[in-house]
């Protein structure tokens, strides 16, 4: 055993003891590390059943509890801190850790019968998080939620084979007009808009529709507007970042309705 105010270590340690040390934790807002054999039941506005295994539990200091396997990067089982109410308790020789939320309402529990080890320990983090996308991103995140190009943007399909190359994303506007659609992570130059441009004849080809081409992108170099208004082209603006964050907020909604919050 290794212990100091902030930090405490438990090597293969008996349950009593993860007991104590995962009630001190709790109550005193830290961060707590169970790595043992449990099995996990929850229940909410949906049931779920995980059978015996080796984990690793994580409880942070806000009360954000996530059960992980040994491979995958999303936790098998999760509930979001605040106002979760958490007991812990041995039971015949097995540490049962139960969290309950009032809204939605909901409970997990997991019951450890072997511990391997148990970490408990302050943790300190003030720095800002940046989060970027890549074109790839962006493109998903335009499929995710169309009206981040325009209100009424109807995507049809994406990576759409044309001669000169493919099309990130290929749709509809609100008024049944065709739109090719180029993304840029980084600033636009003149480039992509004569690469748009190439998308754009090469559509009009095969079809007997007016179309559109708007490049995307959080920039544009100088004298690129000229460019696109010669050619008969638009420019949406978009920031990654923004795009990031709807691929965050579609992936917490997925693990919420898996669990069924």
């Amino acid at each position: 055993m290794s212990s100091s105010k902030s930090l405490t270590v438990l090597v293969d340690p008996r349950i009593n003891e993860v007991e104590d040390a995962a009630k001190e934790a709790i109550s005193h807002s830290k961060t707590l590390l169970i790595i043992g054999r449990c099995w996990v039941d929850y229940h909410g506005r949906a049931k779920s059943k995980l059978e015996p295994g080796e984990r690793i539990l994580i409880i942070k200091s806000d009360g954000s509890l996530l059960v992980h396997r040994s491979v995958g990067y999303e936790p098998v089982n999760w509930m979001p801190g605040g106002n979760v109410i958490f007991n812990v308790q041995e039971r015949g020789n097995r540490l049962e850790i139960r969290a309950v939320r009032q809204k939605p309402p909901e409970t997990v529990t997991i019951i450890f019968d072997k511990i391997q080890t148990c970490t408990s320990l302050v943790l300190s983090d003030s720095g800002e998080f940046s989060l970027y996308a890549s074109e790839e991103d962006m493109q998903r995140a335009i499929l995710i939620k169309p009206d981040l190009l325009e209100e009424g943007f109807r995507p049809i399909t994406y990576e759409k084979k044309v001669e000169p190359g493919f099309v990130d994303v290929y749709g509809e506007d609100r008024n049944g007009k065709f739109v090719v659609v180029e993304i840029k992570r980084k600033t636009a130059g003149k480039e992509a808009v004569f690469q748009l441009g190439r998308y754009i004849d090469a559509v009009r080809t095969k079809a007997n529709r007016e179309i559109r081409g708007i490049l995307v992108a959080p920039s544009i170099a100088k004298g690129v507007q000229r460019t696109l208004v010669t050619l008969g082209l638009e420019y949406k603006q978009l920031d990654p970042r923004k795009c990031a964050d709807v691929l965050t907020r579609s992936a917490t909604k997925r693990l919420a309705e898996f669990f069924g919050q």
